[in-house]
């Protein structure tokens, strides 16, 4: 995965001691990309980049998810938080992110200039100035900012097939699968600190409908799943959208603390 943006799948199960956002947006590591595609067969990349290319050259796109988080806790029994939500983006103008859990019901949204993060549960929310206008760099200060996640980030990024094969040291096949009722080609990646599957659909619309992360540095193996469903693609997008205005009498947080964190979270606690 490449360290510009850390996946918001991938990058969330690094080891704590891992830098969670520590490059700069931007930076292309031409290097460890060649490096990591003579680590993928020849037919598991083909369904790959023909996939990001094809995501990456939507202008607007929509989709529902679904996430399932796995911890385990002091007894090593294994422990499942779900939750679900949409994203919509338009690489020209912003993204808004949304998800409702059973701690948290709240909304991320970006239009170009500022980045806002607002919990309806509590009725509060944060406003950061991002560093540009695109969004790569828009969700690379929400994460220096404030420690979270999005899901589904890396699909918004400039180059997801770069987010996605930085580090991979195995990239295979593994054969066709259905993914609610749709055919679908199923990959498997390996890399240090995790193991990392994607099924992407078959036909002349390559979306990722399946991610599932297995990380491999924390004791029993944790997964986080996510399932994406009714993708449309180019559709009209208004840019008020993207666009915020708190409710009258909503919180402003000058300063996200770890607690406000966990109120707002776009993440189940860990």
């Amino acid at each position: 995965m490449n360290q510009i943006m850390k996946s918001g799948l991938l990058s969330r199960l690094r080891p704590k001691g891992a830098s969670l956002l520590a490059a700069s947006v931007g930076l292309a590591l031409s290097c460890a990309s060649a490096w990591s595609q003579s680590a993928i067969d020849k037919d598991a990349n083909h369904v790959l980049v023909t996939s990001m290319n094809y995501l990456k050259g939507l202008k607007t796109f929509s989709v529902d998810y679904d996430t399932d988080h796995e911890i385990v806790d002091k007894a090593g029994q294994k422990i499942q938080y779900s939750a679900s939500g949409s994203l919509t983006a338009s690489r020209g103008e912003g993204f808004r992110i949304s998800r409702k859990g059973p701690d948290a019901d709240v909304e991320v949204t970006f239009d170009g200039k500022v980045i806002s993060l607002y919990g309806k549960t509590i009725n509060a929310f944060a406003q950061i100035d991002s560093p540009g206008p695109s969004i790569d760099e828009a969700v690379e200060e929400f994460r220096v900012s404030t420690g979270l996640d999005a899901a589904g980030a890396d699909l918004m990024s400039a180059d997801p097939y770069s987010v996605l094969t930085e580090g991979a040291v195995e990239g295979t096949l593994v054969g066709e699968a259905v993914i609610g009722g749709q055919v679908c080609d199923h990959l498997a990646f390996r890399t240090d600190t995790v193991d990392w599957q994607i099924w992407i659909r078959q036909g002349d619309q390559p979306l990722p409908l399946k991610y599932v992360i297995t990380t491999k540095w924390v004791t029993g193996a944790p997964q986080y799943t996510l399932r994406l469903g009714n993708w449309t693609v180019d559709p009209k997008v208004d840019g008020k959208l993207f666009s915020f205005t708190p409710p009258a009498d909503a919180k402003r947080l000058e300063h996200i603390d770890s607690d406000e964190i966990g109120q707002l979270s776009l993440e189940d606690a860990e």
